[in-house]
């Protein structure tokens, strides 16, 4: 399958902490960003490099900098808007994106109710943001809407992933890289993550 589990013990840490019960909606925002930041370090892992000379306090010399590569990211509302401020305090010049789908409770369906992206989508690469892959029926929702208005290059982070969402996004999109930090056993019949980590949105924002 076409997914890169993040093991750094870092994440995986904070992971255990943020799939606790007991763990409240303050924390879960402090963890949940914090991840989100780590997890960016990894997926910018292969962004190209050029050289450029500088001039140090004691001689000139040649440095590797970003080649301009252009990034945005893309949180699905809602529970995507937990991870924005940790991947864009690593990458701050990056451009957001908004997407809102929402999950039918009776059909587990994804339903489009938004989409706002940078103009130039079609020269960026883009990241998409989402606590959960599940069904993966939101996240495949996203990338179709992406792709429809230009995007090309498009990668998917996620912090928990089910392998049926894993498989169903390889399926329709066999171009789009998957980053998690961990794929977890199967879904319920209620669509929910197993052993997962509840409903996301909810725990980040305190509602049910």
């Amino acid at each position: 399958m076409q997914v890169r589990i993040i093991d750094h013990p870092l994440i995986q840490h904070k992971l255990s902490l943020i799939r606790d019960v007991k763990t409240g909606p303050k924390e879960f925002r402090e963890l949940l960003e914090e991840i989100a930041m780590l997890m960016a370090y990894e997926i910018t892992r292969n962004l190209p490099l050029e050289d450029m000379e500088i001039e140090t306090p004691v001689a000139k010399c040649c440095c590797q900098v970003l080649a301009g590569k252009k990034m945005g990211v893309v949180p699905i509302l809602r529970a995507g808007l937990g991870m924005v401020s940790g991947v864009v305090r690593l990458i701050p010049a990056a451009k957001v994106g908004h997407i809102g789908v929402y999950r039918d409770p009776e059909t587990l369906k994804p339903v489009e109710y938004y989409c706002k992206l940078p103009t130039d989508v079609a020269e960026r690469e883009i990241v998409i943001i989402d606590p959960m892959l599940a069904t993966g029926g939101s996240s495949v929702a996203a990338i179709d809407m992406i792709k429809r208005k230009g995007g090309r290059s498009i990668k998917l982070m996620c912090l928990v992933a089910a392998p049926e969402g894993v498989l169903l996004v390889n399926e329709r999109h066999p171009d789009v890289e998957i980053y998690t930090a961990a794929v977890d056993e199967r879904l319920n019949d209620h669509g929910y993550i197993v052993p997962g980590l509840g409903d996301a949105g909810d725990r980040i924002f305190g509602t049910k």
